[in-house]
C-alpha cells in the first residue's frame, strides 16, 4: 500500500504539503498542487478513510439501513441496495450496509459516531420508530418508503396506492366483477409495512369506486400456503375470476395451483401482480404487472441524500408513477 510519505518523496515535497493538498486547509501553489496530484495518480495512492474523515469532517460514506426480515422478498431489497451502491460510487461515496433489525439503535449508532455522512433507510413502516430520531438529528437522511406522516422527511418510493388501483382498474375493464388479493405474509400487515398497507388501500379504494367485489387474504410463501389461501377464496367467493398478487413469492405457486384446479389463465381467471419485471417475465405465464422500479428508487434516493449533504435542506416526497404492462395472464372475464 502506498503511503503519504512515499507520495511526498515522489513529488519532492514535505509530507505536510501532501496533507494540505488533500485537505485543502492551507493554500498551496498551483504548480505544487499539480505535482502532488500527479504523484498521487501515478502511485495509486488512496488516503486512509479515518485520516480523510478527520481532515475534512466527512467520511464519504452513506449508511444504508435494510433490515433483512424473513417476511420480505429479498431479491427486490438487494436490487435496490445494488442501485444505491453503484449510484453512490458515481458521487464519490462508499456504502455501509446495515442489515440487522436494530431499529432506533442503528440510527443512534450512525448519528452518534459520525460513521457516515448520510443515511438511507429502507423497509419503512407507517409508524416507523426510527423516524423521531431522524427528525431530532441534524443528519442527512432519505427514506425509500413512505410513512404515514412525512413531515420533516425526504422520501422516495413507488406510488404503491396508485399501483394497487391500476391493477383493479385493469381487471374491472376486462369485465371481472369478483376480485381477490393474494397478499403479503400476515406479519407484513401486523407491523404495518408501508408499501403493503398502501397497495392494499389503493386496491380497496378502487374496488369501491368501481363497484367490484373484493377479498384480501394474506399469504405465506410456498405451494402449500398458496393452495390453502386459494381454496379459502374459492370457498368464500366461488365466482372470483380476477386475482391481484401483492406477494412475489406467491406468483408461481398460484399459477401452479390454478392449473391443478383446472383453471386456465387467462381464459378462466386473470392474474395481475405488483412485482419486479424479472418475476413477471419469468413466470410460467407471462404476467400482466405493475413493475417495482428498484433501480430508479435507489438512484433517486442517493441523488437526494447527496444533495442534502451538499447543503440542500429541503424535504420532499417523490412518488414514482406506476406503469402497468399487459401480458398473457389477463383477459376478458369468462361469460
Amino acid at each position: 500500500m502506498v503511503t503519504l510519505a512515499e507520495v511526498a518523496r515522489h513529488a519532492g515535497v514535505a509530507a505536510s504539503t501532501v496533507s494540505y493538498v488533500l485537505s485543502g486547509k492551507r493554500s498551496i501553489s498551483t504548480g505544487t498542487c499539480e505535482r502532488v496530484r500527479r504523484s498521487i495518480r501515478e502511485l495509486g495512492y488512496h488516503p486512509h478513510a479515518g485520516a480523510r474523515a478527520l481532515a475534512s469532517s466527512r467520511s464519504d460514506i452513506i449508511a444504508l439501513m435494510v433490515p433483512l426480515r424473513t417476511d420480505m422478498y429479498i431479491p427486490v431489497m438487494m436490487e435496490i441496495a445494488v442501485a444505491v451502491t453503484t449510484t453512490a460510487r458515481t458521487h464519490g461515496y462508499d456504502v455501509l450496509l446495515l442489515t440487522g433489525e436494530e431499529g432506533p439503535a442503528a440510527v443512534r449508532r450512525v448519528t452518534g459516531s459520525g460513521l457516515a455522512d448520510a443515511m438511507i433507510l429502507m423497509d419503512v413502516e407507517l409508524d416507523d420508530e426510527r423516524l423521531p430520531l431522524l427528525r431530532a438529528s441534524d443528519s442527512s437522511a432519505v427514506l425509500i418508503g413512505l410513512p404515514a406522516d412525512t413531515a420533516g422527511l425526504s422520501c422516495v418510493d413507488l406510488d404503491f396506492g396508485a399501483a394497487g388501483a391500476r391493477c383493479v382498474e385493469h381487471l374491472a375493464r376486462l369485465g371481472h366483477r369478483e376480485l381477490a388479493v393474494i397478499g403479503e405474509a400476515p406479519t407484513m400487515y401486523e407491523r404495518h409495512a408501508g408499501f403493503a398497507e398502501r397497495t392494499l388501500d389503493g386496491v380497496r379504494a378502487e374496488a369501491r369506486e368501481l363497484g367490484v367485489g373484493l377479498l384480501h387474504r394474506p399469504c405465506e410463501a410456498g405451494h402449500a400456503a398458496v393452495a390453502a389461501t386459494l381454496a379459502r377464496i374459492f370457498d368464500e367467493r366461488p365466482a372470483t375470476t380476477g386475482f391481484v398478487v401483492q406477494n412475489e413469492s406467491a406468483v408461481e405457486p398460484l399459477l401452479a395451483v390454478l392449473r391443478g384446479r383446472g383453471r386456465a389463465v387467462p381464459e378462466d381467471v386473470s392474474v395481475v401482480a405488483v412485482c419486479p419485471d424479472q418475476v413477471a417475465l419469468g413466470a410460467s405465464v407471462r404476467l400482466t404487472s405493475v413493475s417495482v422500479p428498484a433501480k430508479e428508487m435507489g438512484r433517486r434516493a442517493v441523488e437526494r441524500v447527496v444533495a442534502k449533504v451538499g447543503g440542500d435542506p429541503s424535504d420532499d416526497v417523490t412518488l414514482l408513477a406506476p406503469e402497468l404492462t399487459v401480458r398473457a395472464s389477463t383477459g376478458p372475464a369468462p361469460a
